[in-house]
């Protein structure tokens, strides 16, 4: 049975949810399902906007037959063409034969990778700045590379204000019916699935984000319309203001994230004691992770989030821990930039996880080290306290100063 809704007038949402994928990208945990967001606009002619991917393709389909109503499906719009997006291209080209496929020249080339059926006499190739009518409504396209495809667009809709803005804007989390933003009560139920989804999926593309935001702040944005999650309708200016935070990597939160990597809780005692030692002085913004059993893309995210890191790690064969070593490693990878950071180590014999944290940090952008740090033999000891107590002094004095 269709289940689609009403965006705005000749717009519907025509996408689904996923409850049942364990990873997105075969990478990211999700606990709370995903969106996959397609569009159908009802002009003089009928455009769709994006497909969705095939583990909801049945669901697309009933939706798209629906809201066209036994009408002809002339256009097809594609922004984006990963997967998870253009999986069902093929399903819509055996359907509607006749459909148009407009593109970049990019995405023609990776569709033609993927091994869609398409012939050169159904695509339309746009470039930035070109418009497209089907009726009343006129649409312009913008280019979107590395955000987070070198093929990317979004499409504006001179009429109605609405963005089609692939994956810009998205989201983890399955919308369960309510497809507003305001729907929600996203600062509490949702941003943190966004700032995950964000920093993780397209967090190393600050510079390509900024590009398209300040493309955007020259558009009449009504409505935003993405890939994944909510559709915003209100509120805009929250969004982008997240958005202009995570591009430009810069906190969106005064406070402290303590990461450990702890074999016999030598390690994790210390950074307890720490974040005790930092509450003690009012530094009570603080989160405590576990580096094995924390997946990467909610310290990435977390770290997105907070101003200051402290990196807490056991010495294990000469090296890093290997979770932390993973966590600094995905750090680089996702151009992590713009932290304080402060080092605790420990080792039974030769302590050398401190030293080398410490070069994997300097070798990020903008990084500043705190000179305190505290080096533990084997385990916490009165002897310590006092470094520990120095390492809650120059955090809090630099939370202070920030």
């Amino acid at each position: 049975m269709y289940n689609y809704r009403k965006v705005t007038d000749d717009l519907y949402w025509v996408g689904a949810d996923d409850h049942r994928l364990a990873l997105f990208e075969n990478i990211h945990p999700l606990y709370h399902g995903v969106s996959y967001n397609s569009y159908v606009l009802l002009d003089e002619q009928t455009v769709l906007f994006d497909t969705a991917d095939w583990s909801v393709g049945r669901q697309f389909i009933e939706n798209v037959k629906a809201v066209l109503g036994g009408r002809s499906l002339d256009y097809m719009v594609i922004n984006h063409v990963e997967p998870d997006h253009a999986a069902s291209i093929e399903e819509i080209l055996l359907r509607w034969p006749e459909v148009k496929i407009i593109t970049t020249p990019k995405a023609v080339i990776i569709l033609r990778q993927f091994g869609f059926p398409i012939e050169t006499e159904q695509i339309a190739e746009v470039k930035e700045g070109d418009t497209w009518c089907f009726g009343t409504h006129t649409v312009t396209f913008v280019n979107a590379p590395m955000v987070h495809w070198p093929e990317a667009m979004v499409t504006f809709d001179l009429t109605n204000g609405v963005l089609f803005s692939a994956d810009a804007f998205g989201s983890f989390r399955s919308l369960d019916g309510k497809l507003f933003a305001d729907e929600h009560n996203f600062p509490v139920e949702w941003i943190d699935d966004a700032r995950r989804y964000y920093t993780n999926i397209v967090g190393k593309y600050g510079p390509q984000v900024m590009a398209l935001l300040k493309k955007a702040g020259g558009l009449d944005i009504k409505y935003i319309c993405p890939l994944h999650g909510p559709v915003w309708r209100k509120d805009i200016g929250y969004i982008l203001d997240k958005y202009v935070h995570w591009a430009s990597y810069k906190p969106e939160e005064n406070g402290v994230m303590i990461v450990y990597a702890s074999m016999y809780g030598n390690t994790e005692n210390a950074a307890e004691i720490l974040a005790s030692k930092l509450a003690e002085r009012g530094i009570t913004n603080t989160r405590l992770y576990d580096v094995s059993s924390t997946h990467v893309s909610y310290l990435i995210s977390d770290l997105f989030k907070y101003s200051h890191l402290v990196l807490a790690s056991v010495t294990y064969n000469l090296g890093i821990f290997p979770p932390m070593h993973n966590f600094l490693a995905d750090m680089k990878a996702l151009n992590l930039q713009n932290r304080t950071v402060a080092i605790m180590e420990n080792g039974s014999w030769a302590i050398r996880s401190g030293a080398l944290m410490k070069e994997k940090v300097e070798a990020l952008k903008h990084m500043t080290i705190l000179n305190d740090s505290v080096t533990l033999a084997s385990s916490l000891r009165e002897q310590n306290i006092a470094e520990v107590d120095a390492l809650a002094d120059a955090i809090a004095a630099s939370i202070v100063a920030s």
